[in-house]
């Protein structure tokens, strides 16, 4: 099945690129691409291996979004992508595809940011679907069009 990479070039160092990702995403994650939407109380990043992204919202509700498999400060994160093509939470982190994002330092003191989303199969029916929505121009063009934005607004 095939598999989405998107490449960012990024204006500041991979530690710094990294930070925002990680430790901002409340910040730059769109409320729109969320559950909660306009009542989202945040969506955050536990960096760890083992560690959730998680979306808080209104009286409480909670909703894992995936579950980081593999984390290397400053360099990448290897995510278990627990929605499925229906748009609905997976608990089982064996029926999730993988989202893995690199942070590269360039030689100017830029950052090369790739994601690559794969192994889309994983999620059974509707796979073939999911892979054209998170290739389209509003799955993951869209989402790392806020991020880069957030990152510029941050330099």
């Amino acid at each position: 099945m095939q598999e989405i990479t998107k490449t960012l070039h990024l204006p500041l160092g991979k530690n710094r690129v990294y930070t925002l990702f990680v430790d901002r995403f409340n910040e730059w994650w769109p409320k729109e691409y969320t559950w909660s939407q306009d009542k989202l109380d945040e969506i955050k990043l536990d960096a760890r291996e083992n560690g959730l992204c998680s979306e808080t919202g209104p009286n409480g509700f909670r909703c894992d979004w995936a579950t980081i498999i593999k984390i290397e400060r400053d360099n990448m994160l290897l995510l278990k992508w627990q929605i499925s093509p229906q748009r609905v939470p997976v608990p089982d982190p064996d029926k999730a595809s993988d989202v893995l994002i690199q942070f590269r330092e360039d030689v100017h003191g830029s950052t090369t940011f790739i994601l690559q989303h794969s192994n889309f199969e994983k999620h059974g029916h509707g796979a073939e679907e999911y892979v054209r929505a998170m290739n389209a121009e509003h799955g993951w063009d869209y989402i790392l069009s806020r991020f880069s934005d957030f990152v510029t607004l941050n330099r």
